[in-house]
């Protein structure tokens, strides 16, 4: 993999870059990541300020290398979030769920980073307005809270890329260097990689958690909760009511009581995998074990090389 825009801005040997993800991403993750060429970026989604702060003062003592912090900016916390993020200087902030424009030039005067993930080339377009110096573009295979359009990943690169100068991140379906060259092909500068992580060694997700969804078949993952917040969920029980209850024409407030705040924590952090909220993508389908992130690293790179030369072919 060659340098381009995306490993110039970062700072990083390599155009990986690893989800967010709640419950998932705490410091040992990010760091292994980080340590093995990639960015690490720490989940503040589901962390107390306290806790995102332990977890960046453990970052910086478990790599020297470039690392971030992805913040969902519906989150209450988010004001308290930017503050420690400032005063801490992490070097680079992902932003999430919301616009960028609130915080992206408080950010720049600190001298951080920002990147934005978006779902539409719409958005996209957005974020350059709002001066960012990087976008993520999410198809909605991707685990976890997704976009309302529905767009699959290959689908909406081409489409962002024309919408915008910056440089281009892809998400959502990729956990192999094949999908890494597709994704490039296709007009992306970079990879950020959520499902294939958290199914690592240093991930903090529950073992039941890992256990399941390396157990998983297509179609075994579906998109739900469209009125509230869309949601990719592993199918359980909890999933069958949600499913049942939408068909029946339920209204926001009945979705809510069926899942109720933690669910998500009980369903990735807590063994809870029949009743909680268990998140994560389509492509857990090709995901069979659980290896160490040094492991995964190379194996992406390798698989990465392998299919260029074989392009040469085509």
């Amino acid at each position: 993999m060659k340098s381009n825009r995306v490993t110039e801005l970062f700072g990083i040997e390599l155009p990986i870059i690893q989800g967010g993800m709640v419950w998932i991403s705490g410091w040992r993750l990010a760091a292994a990541v980080s340590n093995a060429g990639g960015l690490g970026l720490l989940g503040a989604g589901s962390m107390t300020p306290d806790l995102l702060r332990e977890h960046i003062q453990k970052m910086k003592a478990a790599t020297t290398k470039p690392w971030g912090v992805n913040l969902p900016l519906m989150n209450p916390a988010t004001e308290e979030f930017v503050k420690i993020v400032i005063d801490e200087k992490v070097p680079v902030v992902f932003t999430s769920a919301g616009s960028p424009k609130k915080y992206t030039a408080l950010f720049h005067e600190h001298g951080i980073k920002v990147c934005h993930v978006v779902s539409s080339s719409k958005f996209a377009g957005k974020c350059e307005e709002a001066g960012v110096d990087a976008v993520v573009c999410e198809g909605f295979e991707a685990g976890g809270h997704n976009g309302r359009e529905e767009t699959t990943t290959m689908t909406l690169i081409p489409q962002v890329r024309k919408a915008t100068s910056l440089p281009l991140i892809a998400a959502g379906g990729i956990a192999s260097g094949e999908a890494i060259f597709a994704a490039m092909a296709l007009g992306a500068e970079g990879v950020q990689i959520g499902t294939l992580f958290a199914l690592t060694e240093e991930s903090s997700a529950s073992e039941a958690f890992k256990m399941r969804c390396t157990t998983l078949e297509e179609g075994d993952t579906m998109l739900t909760l469209k009125l509230l917040s869309p949601t990719r969920l592993v199918k359980n029980a909890l999933y069958c009511r949600i499913d049942e209850a939408e068909k029946e024409g339920a209204s926001k407030e009945d979705l809510l009581k069926l899942v109720p705040p933690g669910s998500a924590r009980r369903g990735i952090f807590e063994d809870d995998i029949e009743n909680g909220e268990v998140e994560i993508g389509q492509i857990a389908s090709a995901i069979k074990a659980v290896h160490p992130v040094a492991e995964v690293m190379k194996r992406l790179v390798d698989e990465f090389h392998t299919v260029k030369e074989k392009s040469a072919n085509f």
